[in-house]
């Protein structure tokens, strides 16, 4: 062994001493660590992946004959992302569930400091309630329980309902300020007429005396489909955005920001033959096709879709989408909270 590699031995073997002899005082050396911590780009745990909604259902259906709503307070079965497996994460920062509720059936209700969002993707006659008032679930809906609100559940129909949930759990966790309790009533006493929050607050007026406030979710807690489908039917006469196609993100009307501080959600349509380019940003996003098929390209890798299909796209992963049909795609993602955090990026190729 030359000089050099003996004496490059014996300084390995003095900064392992060193190291062995600092651990029980609960100190370590950043030196040794600095390049995972503050790496060049992104580095998500959260892998590419897509979950088919008809393998999902079958399983749910089963789900509904093994557990009643009541028992399982939320009859859900977790999206986990195949790279953080056993952490109910679809993506490193958010959570996603499928969630079905029965005829007859009422998922008790309860309230907590994680905000949460709906997405209808299929059956008729279930409702969400929330802070006194009901909502009609109908397919394509975005719904939010913003945090600490009591909500429930409920099915007066005659057929199984299911929708997508997503929540900021994750960063609710890292940060330990996860609250939960439930409410004396099993579902809540109506107070407000359905569609009195929406006449409120989402027709372009607001009550006189409100003011709404930057950081804080919207009044409004239903956006119905039909009104944001038609949205982007109206601008599909305009020029095509190359790396979009026609998108356009859901607000608080009082404010303009999102409707959830933590999680922001939006809708895209894509015409029949259409491939974006390729698009990457910071924020790990959870895409849902509600209407049309087609194929999204994540790294170069195929990932094949259907209606009511679900896939993510990680942090600073390249993605683009090819529709084989006109195609309506419905997306969530932490970006509003990198966004007030000054961190979120994105790259158009």
């Amino acid at each position: 062994m030359s000089l050099e590699h003996q004496k490059a031995s014996q300084g390995h073997n003095i900064r392992q001493e060193f190291y062995q002899r600092i651990d029980p005082h609960n100190l370590t050396p950043l030196w040794e660590v600095l390049g995972a911590l503050v790496p060049e780009t992104p580095t998500p745990q959260a892998q590419p992946h897509k979950w088919d909604f008809a393998l999902a259902r079958d399983y749910l259906m089963e789900a509904g004959d093994l557990i009643t709503a009541e028992e399982a307070e939320r009859r859900v079965l977790v999206l986990e992302n195949p790279g953080l497996r056993g952490q109910s994460r679809i993506t490193d920062s958010l959570y996603a569930g499928l969630q079905l509720i029965l005829p007859n059936e009422v998922a008790p209700a309860h309230r907590h400091t994680q905000s949460a969002l709906r997405l209808v993707l299929s059956g008729e006659g279930a409702y969400t309630a929330v802070d006194g008032e009901r909502t009609t679930m109908r397919r394509g809906d975005f719904i939010i329980t913003p945090a600490w609100t009591y909500h429930d559940h409920g099915n007066e129909g005659t057929e199984p309902v299911i929708w997508l949930d997503g929540l900021d759990i994750p960063i609710v966790e890292m940060l330990s300020s996860g609250f939960r309790e439930g409410s004396p009533e099993k579902s809540q006493i109506v107070e407000r007429e359905e569609g009195d929050s929406l006449a409120r607050y989402g027709n372009n007026m607001l009550p006189v005396n409100f003011e709404g406030k930057q950081g804080q979710a919207t009044k409004l807690f239903v956006y119905p489909y039909v009104d944001a489908r038609r949205s982007l039917e109206k601008i599909a006469n305009s020029s095509v955005d190359e790396h979009f196609g026609y998108k356009l993100r859901y607000t608080d009307p009082a404010t303009g920001s999102s409707p959830i501080p933590t999680i922001g959600a939006f809708l895209q349509l894509l015409p029949k033959g259409m491939r974006t380019r390729g698009y990457r940003s910071t924020d790990s996003t959870i895409y849902v096709c509600l209407e049309g098929h087609g194929s999204a390209f994540i790294e170069g890798e195929r990932f094949p879709f259907v209606e009511n299909d679900i896939f993510i796209v990680p942090s600073w992963k390249e993605l683009e989408i090819e529709a084989d049909e006109e195609t309506t795609l419905y997306s969530y993602s932490d970006r509003p909270v990198q966004q007030m955090l000054g961190l979120w990026r994105e790259s158009r190729a």
